[in-house]
């Protein structure tokens, strides 16, 4: 039995329908991906960043082979708090993300799709794709989901890992506009129908993990640090406190953090958050 530090409510629904076991999909270096029934979810070490998806554990991750067995106790399953949104939170989120841009240098060297937001060529093979994401960008910019969800449809599977940069990126756009849908700045029922046909699409063109995980970001669910990011900018908190959320959103994967965080600020402020917010 795997006992847990920590453990996201879908990963303790999943558990709680299957009694706690759990099978292995896939092991990483950092996590171990498994299938409890229907859902995927994931064992990473005590003090990774949290998800709804998440467990953590202070026990070597190698125990966690084939079938076992997940020992819940009693930790109370994380959810992502709430970000309050009102009718100032689009021109927050607007602002915070710009400071962001201007603020680059201070989180670190961008990689995958971040490059975008320093006006950076991507890396391979990345750098084909950059116009796509530019376009998606400017489809978020002009508020028009259906050129959103084409945009987005041509960057999935795009990139190397169980969640490739593309499915960061589009997940992170989906992200955003979520939170700025509960804001009342755009057409909820509108975008949550395109991100349906976008899900749709990665069923056929993404790995399944990613399709999990770019599920819930359509849902507005996520990693804990870019719920922590979210919500300081619409709360128009100082700016070291966002720059506390995002350094740590970065150093998620390979460059699924930086990716996450690309999409995000197109999802906020178009094109222009692609071109150093200009």
């Amino acid at each position: 039995m795997i006992p847990l530090t920590a453990l996201g409510w879908k990963a303790a629904a999943a558990l709680a329908h299957t009694g706690g076991a759990a099978c292995v999909l896939a092991a990483l270096s950092e996590s171990v991906y498994l299938t409890a029934g229907d859902e995927i979810v994931w064992l990473g070490r005590a003090g990774a960043p949290m998800h709804p998806r998440a467990m953590l554990t202070a026990a070597p991750l190698s125990a966690a082979t084939g079938w076992i067995e997940i020992g819940r106790g009693t930790t109370r399953p994380w959810r992502p708090p709430a970000v309050s949104c009102d009718a100032g939170t689009a021109r927050a989120l607007g602002a915070g993300c710009r400071g962001l841009v201007a603020a680059l240098a201070a989180i670190g060297r961008p990689d995958g799709f971040g490059a975008l937001l320093a006006d950076l060529t991507p890396p391979f093979p990345l750098d084909a794709a950059a116009g796509r994401a530019r376009a998606l960008a400017s489809a978020c910019a002009a508020g028009d989901p259906t050129a959103v969800a084409a945009a987005a449809t041509e960057l999935l599977g795009l990139g190397a890992g169980l969640t490739p940069s593309g499915d960061d990126y589009v997940g992170g756009a989906f992200f955003a506009r979520a939170l700025l849908a509960r804001a009342g700045a755009c057409d909820g029922a509108a975008w949550g129908a395109a991100g349906a046909r976008v899900l749709e699409r990665a069923r056929e063109r993404t790995h399944p993990i990613s399709v999990a995980l770019l599920g819930d970001m359509l849902d507005g669910q996520a990693h804990a640090p870019l719920h922590d990011l979210a919500r300081a900018l619409a709360a128009g908190a100082p700016r070291d406190v966002a720059l506390r959320a995002v350094r740590r959103l970065v150093r998620i994967g390979h460059s699924s953090g930086w990716d996450m965080l690309a999409g995000f600020v197109a999802g906020v402020l178009g094109a222009d958050g692609l071109n150093g917010a200009r």
